[in-house]
């Protein structure tokens, strides 16, 4: 059922409520009218019947005086009277003609009031003559409250009809701009993100509005960036597996080459019998596996760090620091890890290697420093109690000149904190050295490696 119905429906059951709170009131306040009106009236004809008794006895013509008392309620429209010795001298009401049907008997029930008799006895002279009765007919009155019912739910029905018909027109409209979200709503489910709600909108409404448009455009710059990222992955596995070619071609490529020229050349000196030379050509197949395996250790390093798996975060970023120690020992060297920020899970201690693998590798090309310092940390953010860890790389070397020196290292950083959660602030003052500082959730980074395990068949 649509809403305009529930709504339409809420509304007729509330009013139909309303009407039977009122209708039951009403029959009870009836009942009691009726009541009180044919005790009125059977209280006044009975003191008029006593006092024209009364002096029936002073008349000469006491009969004739009797019938014309009884005689003189006709047209009375709630009692009947008569005489018990005399069955002509009798008052009848005369019984009102409905405007709306007959009244239902379901109605009279209702209502309740029952005819009532008083009976006063009649004596002239001395002698019996017989009693008047006056009985009660409540049906005239309960003619006349049944007529006010019906034309009160006439004019409930005249009242009902446009007053739903108003409803139903005004909720249409109101629920329109519904309609329009609803539509938009599923434009977006479609990947239509340039769809933006307009017009004028009810004071209740607009925030909706509001919020769809800032949503939709929140997507379109997510969809936008997610397919520059989607672009840039493709370019950078591209230049990763050129990289790679280009590596297995030159280095790898010809120390194969020479092997396999040092081991025909063993060949042909063992056919031969001349067995001293091939000491040197064995010789030299050593030194070229020495050598590949020098080249495949480096190129494995680039894909995944070593060491990292086997013997955890802080002993990776030691032998990281080492690495660039033994190649530029002029350097004094700082790594301060926080007892509890020693490991982070698979994925965040690979990004936390790659962040400080390129940080060094800028400045050891680009700086020029004489120190460099490593952190790693845990902190309160502040916000229900979660936590938050960061990174901080600085150096005293040159520094960055510009915003437009960021590079493709730097730049990599920044997307994969981002797509981590985190921030990433670059601070430089040319001469005086560069901080970078990266900061990712905990929970959040939790979380994402959760669900790749989750993922990983």
């Amino acid at each position: 059922m649509s809403l305009r119905l529930r709504l339409i429906g809420l509304i007729a059951g509330a009013l139909a409520l309303s009407l039977a709170l009122g209708a039951a009131i009403a029959c009870l306040n009836a009942s009691r009218s009726v009541e009180t009106e044919m005790r009125s009236a059977a209280t006044v004809a009975r003191q008029l019947i006593e006092t024209g008794i009364a002096r029936l006895g002073a008349a000469g013509r006491p009969r004739e005086d009797l019938e014309a008392l009884i005689a003189s309620f006709r047209g009375n429209r709630h009692l009947r009277v008569y005489l018990t010795s005399d069955g002509t001298a009798m008052a009848v009401p005369t019984l009102e003609m409905p405007a709306f049907g007959k009244v239902p008997g379901w109605f009279v029930r209702l209502v309740g009031v029952a005819s009532e008799t008083t009976r006063i006895p009649v004596s002239v002279r001395g002698e019996d003559s017989g009693a008047v009765i006056i009985e009660t007919d409540p049906r005239n009155e309960i003619l006349e409250i049944w007529n006010s019912f019906a034309d009160s739910a006439v004019m409930l029905v005249l009242f009902f009809g446009p007053t739903m018909l108003l409803v139903w027109l005004f909720l249409g409209r109101a629920l329109r701009p519904l309609d329009r979200l609803a539509a938009a709503l599923g434009g977006i489910g479609q990947g239509d993100y340039r769809i933006r709600l307009g017009g004028r909108l009810p004071r209740e409404l607009s925030p909706l509005r509001d919020s769809f448009n800032r949503m939709a455009g929140q997507l379109s710059e997510a969809t936008g960036e997610n397919r520059r990222l989607n672009e840039q992955l493709l370019t950078l596995q591209e230049q990763e597996r050129g990289d790679i070619a280009r590596d297995l071609h030159d280095e790898i490529g010809p120390f194969l080459f020479a092997i396999n020229i040092d081991a025909s050349n063993i060949s042909r000196h063992v056919d031969e019998g001349r067995l001293p030379p091939v000491r040197g050509h064995v010789q030299s197949i050593v030194e070229a596996v020495g050598h590949m395996q020098r080249q495949v250790r480096s190129m494995l390093g680039r894909l995944r760090p070593i060491g990292l798996a086997e013997f955890g975060l802080a002993e990776a970023l030691a032998n990281l620091v080492e690495f660039w120690r033994r190649r530029n020992p002029e350097i004094a060297y700082r790594l301060d890890i926080a007892p509890d920020a020693a490991g982070f899970g698979e994925l965040l201690d690979a990004t936390v290697y790659r962040i400080i693998q390129e940080c060094l590798s800028n400045a050891m090309r680009h700086g020029g420093p004489t120190a460099v310092s490593v952190s790693l940390g845990r902190r309160q953010t502040g916000r229900d109690g979660e936590e938050e860890f960061t990174i901080t790389v600085a150096d005293d070397g040159q520094g960055m000149a510009t915003p437009a020196g960021i590079g493709y290292g730097l730049r990599g950083m920044s997307e994969r904190v981002k797509a981590l959660g985190g921030d990433l602030v670059i601070s430089s003052t040319p001469g005086q050295g560069l901080v970078v500082t990266a900061t990712l959730p905990c929970a959040g980074a939790a979380a994402r490696e959760a669900a790749e395990r989750a993922l990983t068949p």
